[in-house]
């Protein structure tokens, strides 16, 4: 949010030459760089369309609302909280992670989530790494051919998550099923919806490649995980800044241009090999996973009885009432 308003204040990015050129966000805290092929199609368009004739009606009904429900924490983005409220003068409630509380309920006993388990238990601790885009974005079939050569060559195991539509992974022939191991047994095919939160809370997983959603980013947080970041649309670029720079707690797969149902610039299998192994391998990786396990304990506590989410929820509350009299 403060990324967006700025951009939009200060229009940055009309002020390079060129569209790799890198620039910073003006008076956003940290020094958030992005160049602009990764700024959104309807900030450098000129012309009005349908998505900035329904952005401009968005803005203008927010001077008239009484506030906004942030699903996030305090603690996450204390800065940026700050410049809100102090800066934008915005009024607004953290009261996330707001999946968390409804963390009691069961996950559906399917064969696939069978299936799931059972491959993930019999895997080492933070030895898988998970690769979802979101049920948007489509891969195309050279994608998923650097993808798959990029993992074989990290020698890491995988899940991988696809579009129904994506061709069978490893080339081979055969009956197309919602769960298929590879031919070398490495990795898991996921065709269509997945149970991420499930999958990502496992002992088995040490990692998330991610398209950089905000929902997403949240459930890799919970898990305590590192992320290698790969966005493409929408505030995913501002996301990725956060994960990196920010919270320092993701690896950049090098993504440079905004896209939104099918990819951009294919990223080649060298770049998905290096970030995966940043993520799962050595040093930095032991970094980034103790990091990523101080931010879940935080997300935790937040939703808690006295947390910072329970409690901004129970203000929100109390301002309610108060308007009603």
């Amino acid at each position: 949010m403060s990324a967006a308003a700025c951009m939009r204040m200060y229009e940055p990015h009309k002020q390079v030459s060129s569209d790799s050129e890198p620039f910073v966000i003006p008076n956003l805290p940290g020094e958030i760089k992005l160049t602009k092929k990764q700024v959104p199609d309807f900030l450098k368009n000129e012309e009005e369309t349908d998505m900035t004739e329904f952005l401009n009606a968005l803005r203008a009904s927010h001077g008239k609302n009484y506030g906004t429900l942030v699903n996030s924490f305090y603690e996450l983005e204390q800065p940026y909280v700050e410049f809100q409220k102090n800066v934008l003068k915005s009024k607004v409630w953290h009261i996330g992670p707001v999946f968390l509380s409804n963390s009691s309920g069961t996950v559906k006993n399917t064969e696939q989530n069978e299936s799931l388990i059972k491959w993930l238990d019999s895997k080492k601790p933070s030895s898988v790494v998970y690769i979802c885009f979101g049920s948007i974005s489509t891969l195309g079939e050279s994608q998923l051919r650097e993808i798959e050569l990029g993992l074989e060559a990290s020698g890491q195991q995988f899940i991988l998550v696809v579009s129904k539509t994506s061709k069978k992974f490893d080339g081979n022939q055969g009956e197309e099923k919602e769960v298929e191991v590879t031919s070398e047994g490495k990795g898991l095919i996921i065709r269509g919806w997945a149970p991420q939160v499930l999958i990502l809370n496992h002992q088995a997983v040490g990692g998330f490649v991610t398209h950089c959603g905000w929902n997403s980013i949240l459930e890799g947080v919970c898990a305590g995980l590192p992320m290698v970041t790969w966005p493409g649309s929408a505030d995913q670029f501002y996301n990725e800044k956060f994960l990196t720079d920010v919270l320092k707690i993701g690896v950049s797969i090098g993504a440079q241009e905004y896209w939104v149902t099918h990819a951009g610039e294919t990223v080649k299998k060298e770049a998905i090999e290096k970030a995966v192994k940043q993520l799962l391998a050595g040093d930095e990786a032991v970094e980034l996973r103790n990091r990523a396990k101080g931010l879940s304990e935080m997300a935790k506590q937040a939703v808690k009885e006295g947390g910072s989410s329970y409690s901004d929820l129970n203000v929100f509350m109390e301002e309610l009432k108060a308007r009603r009299h």
